[in-house]
């Protein structure tokens, strides 16, 4: 008995808010046996009509192609859009691609691989029990509710997600997993990154364009008034006597710290964005090698520079906590890139950036969501304490407004800076810093 006519037509366009992801609409008598099609290559339904295909591997346009030419062989008519068979016809390969050995078809298969595992989180298949960061990415473990590798361990973020290591029990993968990043254990799955946010998103039928309010922070970044550093730098050497001033030319004054450790270089002629205004640099001796080193630039608020330099003098008793934690307990966003790792703040304003291979530019805290058209940025080397970082990190969620709160809350009066505590503290005028967590 022959089959009944595949009497329904299929368009494919991207979508107009985030691309490459593709909607496909169909029409006709026999629509719901192609959307059962469509089904089986990943497309999801966002309406009557309409669905959508969105992967973390950004391969929308390649599998798009493959599912057209199924419906086409099962006699159904389909449609592609110019900018779509583009896109389709464009051989394209992912930036600092981490394997750069792979062929596309290769990359395309780890990619595979990762969007299943992706999958398999959302729809509860895959249990994650815990994450870590390794110093590179996002470490997890977990357990499959069927199947040969129930207990896995999974490396890598996005479409670089794979399977590492397959256990025969959830115990031993979890001990081993505690065994491998110890205080870096934390419970529960890793906070989905922007990719992953947006991939679900669509098919519930979200639009990413009101939901991530891109490429424009909601709002401007705290910057710091013109002479705000001027005045903080008078008051430095007119309060904090363990500070001496040398000038050695009229542009520029070099603050050295009575340790013979710490040299702080300010620049007055400093004034556009991109301008470094402080220069902060470490050593282990009077004449010994440079430890780290740190520039700021000319907008940077001035309570982060206060917190720079209160730490220096006086660094905490007790081990402070890693900046990640900080920045999770302020609600920032975190978010990982094939190079890197990105928090921002929850109105976008402040973005704190950890670039593990790096060796100059190791970590950078920035005004905006985009380095490149930061407002101010403070960027520092390898081998910085990571208690000053937290420091800093920490200082720069109390620069933002509270969630509840439409203006900034006041910062607490900090510690003294000196380590005579006879000494007193830095005039009210001169914006203040975070107290030390002691």
């Amino acid at each position: 008995m022959p089959y009944a006519s595949a009497d329904a037509h299929v368009r494919f366009a991207l979508h107009p808010d985030h691309q490459p992801a593709v909607i496909a609409t169909t029409t006709g008598p026999t629509a719901d046996a192609a959307r059962s099609h469509l089904y089986d290559h990943g497309f999801r339904s966002t309406g009557p009509t309409t669905m959508v295909l969105a992967r973390i591997d950004h391969e929308e346009p390649h599998y798009t192609a493959k599912a057209a030419e199924q419906l086409r062989r099962y006699g159904f008519t389909t449609e592609i859009d110019p900018a779509l068979q583009e896109e389709i016809d464009t051989e394209w390969t992912w930036a600092n691609y981490s394997m750069p050995w792979c062929s596309r078809a290769e990359i395309r298969e780890v990619g595979a691989a990762a969007q299943r595992i992706h999958d398999d989180i959302a729809t509860g298949r895959l249990t994650i029990h815990l994450h870590a960061d390794d110093g590179h990415t996002t470490v997890a473990v977990g357990s499959y509710a069927t199947g040969v590798r129930r207990h896995v361990h999974l490396h890598g973020e996005n479409h670089l997600r794979q399977i590492s290591t397959s256990y025969d029990t959830e115990a031993e993968a979890v001990a081993e997993f505690h065994r491998l990043y110890s205080v870096a254990v934390r419970p529960g799955p890793a906070p989905l990154t922007d990719l992953e946010q947006a991939v679900r998103r669509l098919p519930a039928g979200t639009p990413p364009s009101t939901a991530e309010e891109i490429s424009v922070p909601a709002a401007e970044p705290p910057v710091a008034k013109p002479g705000e550093h001027e005045a903080f730098l008078a008051a430095l050497f007119d309060e904090e006597r363990q500070w001496e001033r040398y000038r050695p030319v009229d542009e520029t004054t070099i603050a050295s710290h009575e340790s013979l450790t710490l040299r702080v270089e300010f620049a007055h002629e400093a004034r556009h964005r991109t301008d470094v205004a402080w220069t902060v640099a470490e050593y282990d001796g009077p004449v010994g090698e440079r430890l780290w080193h740190a520039t700021l630039t000319a907008g940077t608020p001035v309570p982060l520079i206060h917190a720079m330099l209160q730490y220096l003098d006086a660094p905490p008793l007790s081990t402070a906590d890693h900046p990640d934690d900080v920045l999770h307990g302020a609600a920032w966003h975190p978010a990982s890139h094939p190079a890197r790792t990105t928090w921002a703040a929850s109105d976008r304003t402040i973005t704190f950036e950890s670039t593990p291979h790096a060796t100059a530019d190791r970590w950078a805290l920035y005004g905006g969501e985009d380095l490149d058209r930061a407002a101010w940025t403070i960027r520092l080397s390898a081998g910085v304490p990571h208690a000053l970082l937290a420091e800093l990190v920490g200082t720069a969620a109390d620069l933002l407004p509270s969630p509840t709160q439409p203006s900034p809350r006041p910062l607490p009066a900090p510690a003294p800076a000196s380590r005579s505590a006879a000494e007193p503290p830095l005039p009210a005028a001169v914006p203040q810093a975070r107290p030390l967590r002691r």
